[in-house]
């Protein structure tokens, strides 16, 4: 019924107990979880859960944070690793200026190299964007990303940038922090964008949402921002359920 479209439960804080979350996650209303890659390993370990769990999808992508650990053979490694039949997106990609651990140069570049490849190889991106609003919408209008396709995951930019967003076609994924007490602009974003554009996530294990702030997120916990969207908006959890699965599947050509 639900489709968490970003986590990572290749991360190192699922190692006791992944397969039993896994399970527990099925149990409680989620049918689809796309397992985003972060790094050449986690987009390996990404495919492997793929392979275990006919639920789980991949993407294979080397996240901001990485981006100067890659080298001019790595956009071939990971061309290769998206072959695999359930990689359905490259990402996460994109700019992250509040923890700058690799050059903002680099950053760049990686980022407009892996939305070249996702050109060629007919998949959408996945966007991770960290106080990096202007830079990011510079590189989509440069590089043509309308062509491309994907979606901001956990976007936290404004209703601005979420109509411009929407004029690229891309998705915008909601995550945790909207049922914060402090989410004002992202309540804004939910309630001006059409549900037909909307995606949501967990970005399990982080971003737990309430009434779980503070624990380890899983992707069961997708449900509390479902709520939060029908709430905002006025509508059903059903209907939000329903839509952002398909909404989901489109995007990530899911059957």
């Amino acid at each position: 019924m639900l489709f968490d479209t970003h986590a990572h439960m290749d991360d190192d804080r699922f190692d006791p107990d992944r397969d039993e979350m896994i399970k527990r996650c099925f149990e409680e209303g989620v049918s689809l979880i796309l397992n985003a890659g972060s790094n050449m390993a986690t987009s390996v370990k990404s495919i492997g859960l793929a392979d275990k769990y006919d639920g789980i999808y991949a993407s294979v992508g080397v996240h901001p944070h990485d981006a100067s650990t890659m080298d001019e053979a790595s956009i071939e490694v990971l061309a290769n690793l998206a072959a695999h039949k359930k990689v359905k997106a490259i990402g996460e990609i994109g700019l992250d200026y509040y923890y700058d651990y690799s050059p903002r140069d680099i950053q760049k570049k990686r980022f407009i190299q892996q939305i070249d490849l996702a050109r060629q190889l007919k998949l959408p991106i996945i966007v991770h964007d960290r106080d990096s609003h202007q830079d990011v919408m510079d590189i989509f209008k440069n590089t043509g990303v309308k062509s491309v396709g994907g979606v901001l995951h956990s976007f936290s930019g404004s209703v601005e940038m979420a109509r411009e967003c929407l004029k690229l076609g891309l998705y915008l994924s909601i995550s945790g922090p909207v049922t914060f007490s402090n989410a004002k602009k992202t309540v804004e974003v939910v309630r001006e964008v059409p549900l037909d554009m909307l995606l949501i996530e967990t970005d399990s294990p982080y971003l737990t949402p309430v009434p779980n702030r503070g624990k380890r997120n899983y992707p069961a916990y997708v449900r509390f921002v479902a709520e939060k969207v029908a709430e905002i908006k006025g509508i059903t959890f059903e209907e939000v359920a329903q839509k952002t699965m398909e909404n989901g599947k489109r995007l990530f050509s899911i059957e």
